[in-house]
C-alpha cells in the first residue's frame, strides 16, 4: 500500500500513481486533462436523459465497490488499478480524502466515479458504467457538488472523447501547476 502521506504529497505536487507492469509508476503529464468548473457543459442529447432521471445517486456509500468496478470494467487484467492502488485509495477514503459518487438503478450499482479531494482540488481517478449514461449522471453530480463547495480545480488526468463533450480540455503542465497551487490555498470540504 502507498502510505496516505506520500499519496497526498504527490497530489499536492501534481503527480498521480498507476500500477504499470506489476509496479507503481508516478505520472506528471506534459499535457493535463481538466474540466474547468465554470465551463462545464451538458451535451444536448444527455440533457434529455437528465430530465427523465432514471438513476439515484449517492456519495461514499460503496467506495470500495466503485474502485473495484472501475478496475474490472476498464481494465479486466487489473493492470492499472491493482490491489496496491485499491488499498491505497481505500485508506485515503478512510481518512476523508477519497470519495465516490455512485449511480443506482433499482437498487443496483450501475455506474460511478471516484477521486481524491485535497483543499480546492478534486482529482478524478476513474469512472465506470454498466448502463448507458450512468457514469454521466455521476459526473454531473460531482460537478454540481464541486461548484456548490467552491472548488477551483477538477483534474481528470487525461482527456477522453467522452469527457470532451462535457468541456474537458488539455492544458500545459506549467499552467496546470499554477492552477493546482491556487487550489491548494483554498479550504474546501467535499462533504
Amino acid at each position: 500500500m502507498i502510505p496516505t502521506r506520500i499519496l497526498l504529497n504527490a497530489y499536492r505536487k501534481g503527480y498521480f500513481p498507476m500500477s504499470v507492469a506489476g509496479g507503481i509508476k508516478w505520472f506528471l503529464p506534459e499535457q493535463r486533462g481538466v474540466i474547468p468548473l465554470d465551463e462545464f457543459r451538458i451535451p444536448k442529447r444527455f440533457q434529455r436523459a437528465l430530465t427523465k432521471c432514471p438513476f439515484d445517486t449517492t456519495v461514499n456509500r460503496v467506495f470500495r465497490d466503485v474502485v473495484v468496478a472501475c478496475a474490472t470494467r476498464h481494465d479486466p487484467a487489473g493492470n492499472w488499478i491493482d490491489d496496491t492502488i485499491l488499498e491505497s485509495y481505500v485508506a485515503l477514503h478512510e481518512i476523508g480524502h477519497a470519495h465516490s459518487i455512485e449511480t443506482w438503478h433499482d437498487n443496483v450499482l450501475v455506474g460511478g466515479l471516484y477521486g481524491v479531494s485535497l483543499h480546492g482540488a478534486f482529482f478524478g481517478e476513474s469512472m465506470f458504467h454498466t448502463m448507458p449514461d450512468a457514469s454521466k449522471f455521476a459526473l454531473v453530480e460531482l460537478v454540481t457538488r464541486l461548484r456548490r463547495k467552491n472548488y477551483r480545480l477538477l483534474d481528470i488526468q487525461w482527456i477522453t472523447p467522452h469527457l470532451v463533450q462535457f468541456g474537458a480540455v488539455e492544458i500545459p503542465r506549467t499552467h496546470y501547476l499554477k492552477k493546482l497551487a491556487d487550489a491548494m490555498t483554498h479550504d474546501c470540504r467535499f462533504l
